[in-house]
Formats: structure tokens, sequence, C-alpha cells
């Protein structure tokens, strides 16, 4: 009886689990690393951080992915009634965007300036606020 005594006497009470059993200052640093690739995630294909241009980014990005032809953007924007304007360099394009949101019904323009590799093909576009 007196061995049993000794030997609960001798055992650690047991710790609860816990779900991830990282040092603090690890935990810290891993939780940042996640939080920093969340972020960068999410911009990827966002080309302006203005919430109002935000619904015209969409739709130029779902319609005019990186390698369209440059035809086929001025296409675009002349078949919905956008404003093309005379720019120097040819490898540029840029155009007033006019868009009225259809769920929230606000009015939103904006200067989008595409730019094109020596091929025609689009490389990447950019947008500014314009007054509508």
């Amino acid at each position: 009886m007196l061995s049993l005594a000794v030997a609960a006497a001798n055992q650690r009470p047991k710790q609860p689990r816990r779900f991830l059993s990282l040092r603090p200052s690890v935990a810290a640093h891993l939780f940042l690393v996640v939080v920093g690739l969340l972020f960068s995630g999410c911009s990827h294909n966002r080309h302006t951080f203005d919430p109002r241009l935000r619904t015209i980014d969409a739709l130029l990005n779902s319609n005019l992915p990186a390698g369209t032809t440059r035809g086929r953007v001025e296409y675009f924007l002349k078949s919905r009634g956008y404003e093309l304007e005379a720019v120097a360099d040819k490898t540029t394009v840029r155009a007033l965007v006019r868009h009225v949101d259809p769920g929230t019904l606000e009015p939103a323009a904006a200067y989008a300036t595409f730019h094109f590799d020596p091929n025609g093909k689009l490389t990447s576009y950019e947008l500014a606020p314009a007054p509508f």
C-alpha cells in the first residue's frame, strides 16, 4: 500500500493538451506569415484600392485578362461606349470608363490605362479616379 502511495505522489498531474505545442514566439511568427499570405493573395488581381472603383476593376479584370490582344481591348472599350484617349506611347491605351454598379446603382468613373508588350498583348492596367 505504501508503494502505491509513493507511486501516486511521484506522478505529475496531467497537463491539458494544447492544440499546438509551440513556443509563443514561434506561434506569433507563424500567425504573421499566415496573415501576410492571406492579404497578399487578396490583392493579386486588384488594380486599385479605391472602393468606388472596385466594380470597374472587377468588370475589366474578368473581361480583359493578361494576354488579351490590343485589338480585343479596344473593341471591348468601344463597344461599351467608353471614350478612348490619344496616347503618344504605342504600347499604351487609355480610356475613360463610366460604370453604374447594378447592385447599388452608384455611378463610378475611372481613367483606365492599359499596357501592352511589343507583341500587342495586355500585360497590366491601372485605374485612377475620374469625375463622373
